[in-house]
């Protein structure tokens, strides 16, 4: 598999001074607003979001100031929503860090969540960039219905697999095409060759969060969160749906009562997995992830090849083949 390093290649120089961009966004005349965004900088991941909005820019030419206002945007309403999200969710965690409300308390987190998200309003306006301020707009509404359909699913557990794809699709996929059709954008496209990447970004997103649900029934060794957390979370996910969807209604039955009402118990949860992977779910799921990964790529076949399409084709296999 690439490494992330070499995906980067045709965009370094790019990735470098966004780093400079993005810390600036975040500046604040607040010390204990420095002390926190300082830290957010600090625990960054791998950076897959600016890292489409450029290679996507470059498969149009050279990389302009639009790209990193998007790619800045894109990353301040993100953590925004991401710090919210471990208010809502009671997450002291995330990716091995502690969360922000867990450090400063919730009251805190919130505002540093509200603060990000008008700066990315503000630079906007500043810039004048309002069709990317309409892009990402767009995905963090559609991020937030995603998971208020989510909620509204998860207490009847019944989730068809048309509302599950539904439901990720503006959850997590939202955000990845936003990424590509604002790179596009970014690079001065036509309106058709934005919506190309669009949707191109679209169904990387949803590949990608299939592969996450996978990892629910993986070893916990390498990956990011431990086995089974999806079940303990009531969580309906592509494995499971297709398994229920499967069993005999007496075996649905007994599987949706463990998740709703045993999800604490280990062994049941345990039980729940075999199910899972008795009955194929890993596998269906694992060849829907590689459906939209291929109508994915198959976007990018009329593109001229160059470094930034390669890589790009890279970083879509490296979201489907990553260990964690």
């Amino acid at each position: 598999m690439t490494s992330v390093t070499q995906i980067q290649a045709p965009i370094l120089q790019e990735m470098q001074r966004f780093e400079e961009h993005f810390k600036g966004s975040m500046k604040s005349n607040t010390p204990l607003l420095d002390k926190i965004t300082h830290y957010i900088i600090k625990r960054k991941g791998k950076q897959m979001r600016p890292m489409f909005v450029f290679l996507t820019a470059k498969l149009f030419g050279e990389v302009k100031e639009p790209s990193y206002t998007a790619a800045s945007l894109i990353e301040l309403l993100h953590t925004a929503t991401l710090v919210h999200d471990d208010v809502v969710d009671d997450a002291y965690r995330r990716r091995g860090f502690f969360s922000i409300n867990a450090l400063w308390k919730n009251k805190i987190a919130v505002l540093v969540g509200d603060y990000l998200l008008s700066r990315g309003l503000l630079m906007s306006v500043e810039t004048g960039s309002f069709e990317l301020l309409r892009i990402v707009s767009n995905a963090v509404r559609e991020m937030s219905e995603g998971e208020l359909l989510q909620i509204e699913k998860a207490r009847k557990l019944d989730i068809t697999e048309d509302v599950y794809f539904e439901i990720i699709r503006r959850k997590t996929a939202s955000l990845i095409a936003a990424c590509c059709e604002a790179g596009a954008a970014s690079a001065g496209c036509t309106k058709e060759e934005q919506e190309r990447l669009r949707i191109f970004g679209e169904k990387v997103g949803i590949a990608f969060q299939i592969k996450d649900d996978l990892f629910d029934y993986g070893s916990d060794e390498n990956i990011g969160k431990p086995t089974g957390i999806d079940i303990k979370e009531r969580k309906m996910t592509l494995p499971l749906i297709y398994a229920l969807n499967n069993a005999s209604s007496a075996q649905k039955r007994k599987m949706v009562n463990i998740v709703k009402n045993h999800n604490e118990n280990p062994k049941k949860v345990q039980e729940v997995v075999d199910f899972v992977i008795t009955s194929s779910g890993l596998k269906y799921a694992a060849e829907r992830m590689m459906q939209y990964t291929n109508e994915a790529l198959a976007l990018l076949d009329p593109l001229p090849d160059s470094p930034s399409k390669q890589s790009l084709v890279a970083l879509v296999h490296y979201t489907i083949e990553r260990k964690k």
